[in-house]
């Protein structure tokens, strides 16, 4: 995590959920994030996939030139959406956080970069609910928030760790002689001819 504004949501976030995988969207106090609320985002997981966004901020709306409350959080991407669909599962699926890099490009400007990062909330006690998030760039051209970016591109993932220390971790089962021994034996390929499409 390269932003502030990440670092301060991730952290507001983890202390939060304590030892759960997700705080609930009600004990999101937006007091708490006021250094960092004008980069945050909220998403709502819908029955159509959809995901619009429940809450957009000042930052996060000045990118596009207008309020994106309502809007699918898809359609903020290019021909990255249907990805960008599947890490917004991983993230409700797994109640894992993911940090992400994210680009977009004006023709004739130089490309921005952008930290995004999304946080699972559960709400009313329901997981797959909502998304937290940030969108935070650095040092970003005079341009930004005059000129309505277009698409962002999915540049680069990171699952962020839930890792427990090492004496938490259950015991791995030992793995049976059979498998063991298939483990050891050399891989076997099989060639299909297939015609012309």
């Amino acid at each position: 995590m390269r932003q502030q504004a990440t670092r301060e949501l991730y952290s507001y976030w983890n202390g939060l959920r304590r030892q759960r995988a997700a705080p609930d969207r009600a004990e999101i106090d937006p007091t708490a994030i006021r250094s960092v609320l004008s980069d945050t985002f909220m998403i709502e997981a819908d029955r159509d996939g959809l995901f619009p966004l429940r809450l957009s901020d000042a930052r996060v709306n000045a990118l596009w030139a207008r309020d994106l409350k309502g809007r699918s959080f898809l359609d903020l991407w290019g021909e990255d959406s249907a990805n960008v669909a599947a890490v917004l599962l991983t993230v409700m699926d797994g109640a894992c956080p993911i940090v992400a890099g994210a680009q977009t490009r004006l023709s004739g400007r130089a490309p921005v970069d952008f930290e995004l990062l999304l946080l699972p909330l559960r709400h009313h006690g329901r997981t797959h609910a909502r998304v937290l998030g940030s969108l935070a760039g650095a040092n970003l051209p005079e341009w930004v928030g005059l000129l309505p970016i277009e698409r962002l591109e999915l540049r680069s993932l990171r699952i962020l760790s839930n890792a427990r220390p090492a004496a938490d971790l259950p015991l791995m089962p030992r793995l049976s002689g059979a498998i063991d021994r298939r483990a050891d034996a050399r891989p076997q390929f099989r060639l299909i001819q297939g015609g012309l499409a």
